[in-house]
């Protein structure tokens, strides 16, 4: 029960409707007891969601699209790994001081891991925004070879300069006997659910492959790669895990990982029915 007592933490991001991650925390804090309540607000600048934080005085933030990069600008400190990352996706207010750090790349790992090994993997990361820098930093730091695709050939050839990786042609990518797909852009969500930046002919079995999408569940990609036998991992995964880290971070709690887990899948089923 809400109170004048209760801490808030939020997400902040446009567009931020279609985020569960208010189900998946708001869970995990009545489990554990805790007098906490997450909230979901629209910010159409990274310096709206910053001015809330510290006006309406919340414990920490979930920061997602279009806001990941933008937002460092406007915290008082970044950690190491943000700022390798280049990205934002978990903010802390300590003191009145703003602390952002990353947690999405920890996300990335963790779900992968449940399936394979990254170390030496030939990974093929899609995309060049927050979410495909912390694939490929964590990707990297697992000790696998990260090659970058990106539909804006500027801005991929840029973020590969950048974080010490190749950068691939469209046409080209097929060539390199990818082990290890993450798709990290948009693609396959909302008014793009039916698409896919992978055709299903390059999709092999035994390939291991992640889509960030998690919203439909199993997306166009997915799908495809289920039919050529490859290995599916589903975005999900990936939300839970960066979620649960964040849970830690902003609690100093061990996070139910069930209990969030579950929280996700019940509220896409409630969607579908």
């Amino acid at each position: 029960m809400i109170n004048a007592q209760t801490a808030y933490v939020a997400i902040f991001g446009n567009p931020v409707e279609h985020s569960l991650s208010p189900q998946m925390h708001n869970a995990a804090f009545n489990h554990l007891g805790l007098n906490l309540a997450f909230l979901a607000f629209k910010a159409n600048k990274a310096a709206e969601a910053a001015v809330a934080i510290r006006t309406l005085g919340l414990r920490g933030a979930s920061i997602t699209i279009p806001h990941k990069e933008a937002i460092m600008g406007h915290l008082d400190e970044v950690d190491d790994v943000g700022r390798a990352i280049g990205a934002v996706n978990t903010v802390v207010a300590q003191e009145g001081r703003l602390l952002g750090c990353n947690t999405d790349w920890l996300g990335v790992v963790r779900a992968l891991e449940q399936v394979t090994e990254l170390g030496g993997k030939r990974c093929l990361v899609l995309g060049a925004g927050g979410a495909a820098r912390a694939a490929i930093f964590g990707l990297q730091n697992s000790g696998a070879e990260v090659s970058l695709m990106n539909r804006n050939q500027e801005r991929g050839h840029s973020l590969a300069k950048e974080m010490n990786c190749i950068f691939v042609e469209w046409q080209s990518w097929d060539r390199l006997e990818i082990e290890l797909l993450v798709n990290a852009t948009p693609v396959g969500m909302s008014a793009t659910r039916d698409q896919t930046l992978i055709s299903a002919q390059q999709l092999k079995g035994g390939m291991v492959v992640l889509d960030m999408v998690y919203r439909p569940l199993e997306t166009r990609l997915l799908k495809d790669a289920a039919t050529a036998g490859s290995i599916c991992v589903s975005g999900l995964e990936m939300l839970l895990h960066q979620g649960v880290a964040q849970f830690e971070i902003w609690t100093g709690e061990e996070a139910p990982v069930e209990v969030m887990r579950q929280a996700l899948v019940e509220s896409l089923a409630n969607e579908t029915n």
